[in-house]
């Protein structure tokens, strides 16, 4: 095992993500090879790349405020052939504060009117829960630790660092007191990937994507254009050799059967 493999076999085996992994050989320097038309060996077939956009504020403003989800999209990216095949989006109703602020709509986009024609996140929750029951079971999809023949699964959910589904969902769940799915307890989070593989802390998702020569396409802070925006991302590392796996697993122990 060269000294490159060892060090991203000892990341996966830290984060507890798996015990054997399969990793492409990466040239003597930081940048990894870049094969001209193969995708590096991957442990699942496919992702589901997620990115909320939520209640916001300017910074003076978020004393005592908290961030409801407005936007919950998602793409099913095919890591085999790079393209996104299904994609989701629903836009939600805050209640705890229903009024966007100005700054919250210049940001995103999203205006009041689109989260009043929206749905509680409750209701939320289970429409997602049916799209992607759909989509994965046309491709016969596994998510990891739900079906007792195959708990490595063979799709698993991404997001651009812990913050989507470790604090903005589970917070707002615990608040208004939704049953989260359990799904929702285990993800790869893609920047921890992309710091460890081209040993680069980029300073946001924008310089990511510049570093790699990709381009912001569409309306950044767009839910579902940052999600495909991260999609081509993805592709992009993997293209390089990155291989993704999950690095954040709230329940280790347990397998999830809903």
């Amino acid at each position: 095992m060269s000294s490159s493999q060892k060090s991203l076999f000892d990341f996966a085996k830290s984060i507890g993500a798996v015990e054997t992994i399969r990793v492409t050989e990466m040239a003597s320097s930081q940048q990894p090879q870049q094969p001209a038309s193969k995708y590096s060996t991957q442990t699942f077939r496919y992702l589901v790349v997620m990115d909320f956009e939520a209640t916001c504020w300017p910074e003076q403003d978020m004393k005592w405020k908290t961030h409801e989800i407005i936007e919950f999209p998602a793409v099913l990216l095919n890591l085999v052939t790079g393209q996104v095949e299904a994609q989701f989006q629903q836009f939600v109703m805050p209640v705890e504060n229903p009024r966007l602020s100005e700054f919250c709509t210049k940001l995103t986009g999203i205006r009041q009117d689109q989260v009043e024609g929206g749905v509680p996140l409750k209701t939320c929750l289970p429409l997602f829960g049916k799209w992607l029951k759909q989509v994965l079971g046309e491709r016969d999809l596994v998510l990891p630790k739900t079906d007792p023949g195959n708990q490595s699964g063979s799709v698993a959910f991404a997001t651009w660092s812990d913050w989507d589904f470790g604090k903005c969902l589970s917070k707002e769940c615990t608040r208004k007191r939704i049953e989260k799915p359990a799904c929702f307890d285990q993800w790869i989070d893609v920047r921890a990937i992309y710091m460890k593989f081209y040993q680069h802390r980029p300073l946001n998702f924008g310089e990511a994507l510049d570093k790699r020569g990709l381009g912001f396409e569409g309306r950044p802070h767009s839910g579902l254009d940052d999600s495909k925006n991260l999609a081509r991302l993805i592709t992009r590392m993997c293209k390089d050799g990155a291989n993704f796996v999950i690095t954040k697993d709230l329940r280790p122990f347990e397998i999830i059967n809903k």
